[in-house]
């Protein structure tokens, strides 16, 4: 498996996750996705659906 993934949302990128201890920690590259700066992801896949979470306004679920 990767170390690191791509989180791209509506072909913006939102941020990297790297794997770290317990999953993968989430760095955001714009101040969008801020709120998610630092967060630890069990994989990837649930970090992208944060982020979309995001950009959909359900802030609640993504934070």
């Amino acid at each position: 498996m990767p170390d690191s993934y791509i989180i791209e949302v509506n072909s913006q990128t939102a941020g990297i996750v790297v794997r770290s201890p317990g999953g993968y920690c989430f760095f955001a590259s714009s101040h969008r996705f801020h709120r998610l700066e630092g967060q630890l992801f069990r994989n990837a896949r649930e970090a992208e659906r944060a982020a979309r979470k995001l950009v959909n306004g359900d802030v609640k679920e993504a934070a």
